[in-house]
Formats: C-alpha cells, structure tokens, sequence
C-alpha cells in the first residue's frame, strides 16, 4: 500500500475551528506547517489541498470543504480524477470512544456512527486507512451528539492537543514509510495518553 492522499475531516469556516468534530483539519493542518507546503483552494474538488514532496513521491494533504456529512463527495472526485484506489488514502477524524488524544489506526470496519467516514464508504468505497483521534466521551448521556462533537476543546484540552501533535506527525512518517500492519501494531500498541479534564 503507498499513500498518496492524507485527508483530515472536518468542517469548513471559523465558527467550527477548535470543535471535537475537526480535529482531522488541525492535524493535516499541522502537518502541512512543519512541511512548509501552503494550501490552495482546488473548487473543481470542494477541497483545500497542499502537495507535499516526501523523498522522490508527491503527497496531497486534503481538507474537503464540502461539510463533514459529504466529505465521500470531495475525496471521490479526487482519487477519481488521479486514478488512485481506496487503498492510498489515509483519513484523519475524531472518535469519541477513545480518550481524549489517543490515537488509533484502523483499515476497516463501519462508519460507527461517524457521518464523514459513511458517507467516505458511500462514495469511495472500503479499503482506506482511518486514522483516529479520540476526543472523549460525552459528558452526559442525554447530551445531543450533534451538539458534543460540535462543541469546542476547553483550553486546557487545546493545550494537550497540541503537545500530542509532534507525536501524531512521526506516527504518519511511520504510516507512510512502512506498511500498514507495521505501523498498526506500532501505533495502537502505544499507552493511551493520560489527561485530566473537568467533565
């Protein structure tokens, strides 16, 4: 498997920055500064897109600028248009049924409820690989989903995010370099971070 495509899912505009639900943006956000690429707007993709040059191959780092709901639409017509398969992309999302800031690299599976990677199996079909970011659980049951995950990180939560950050950029140096196994069992085998927060 080669990786061509890293995606972060999310949802476009400033009034959702910081939100649980885009914390796939603020990771190939990241990415895109420590490799010094900048993004451009790409309309024919409903996407923003920075290439990166990773030794003698050419990455896309994609943010789909469709909402979370049609991200399938925005990667669909990109793989389709650089003939690429399912297999070379890597999609970063949030999960709220891991911890807050472990990550976990999964290759299948359902959408679990999660509207981007359903509509991603829609439009793309199985086959990528799901690079998940935990953002914790609801506080209270009764809470609305909608609500949690389009709610935005506390400070204190902003602040550990962003210590994890380096460690999520070696993880994917790790997942493009190696095979996809390989940084599975590496990555998911790790202690889950420690964090206390006020629920």
């Amino acid at each position: 498997m080669s990786i061509a495509v890293i995606a972060g899912l999310g949802n476009p505009g400033s009034r959702y920055r910081n939100t649980r639900h885009n914390v796939g943006f603020a990771l190939v956000e990241k990415l895109a500064a420590k490799l010094g690429v900048e993004w451009k707007t790409e309309s024919r993709f409903e996407a923003d897109i920075a290439t990166v040059s990773y030794g003698e191959r050419k990455l896309l780092l994609v943010k789909p600028q469709t909402f979370m709901n049609a991200s399938g639409r925005s990667l669909g017509a990109i793989l389709r248009y650089r003939k690429l398969t399912p297999q070379s992309l890597v999609v970063v999302y949030d999960d709220i049924t891991l911890e807050l800031g472990r990550p976990k690299l999964s290759l299948n599976g359902s959408a679990g409820g999660h509207n981007g990677i359903r509509d991603l199996l829609a439009q793309v079909g199985p086959g990528f690989l799901r690079y998940r970011i935990g953002v914790g659980a609801k506080p209270r049951k009764e809470m609305d989903l909608a609500d949690y995950v389009l709610s935005k990180f506390s400070k204190d939560e902003q602040q550990f995010l962003a210590g994890q950050m380096p460690s999520y950029i070696e993880q994917f140096k790790l997942i493009i370099d190696k095979e996809a196994e390989h940084a599975m069992n590496s990555i998911n085998q790790r202690t889950a971070p420690q964090h206390e927060r006020n629920d």
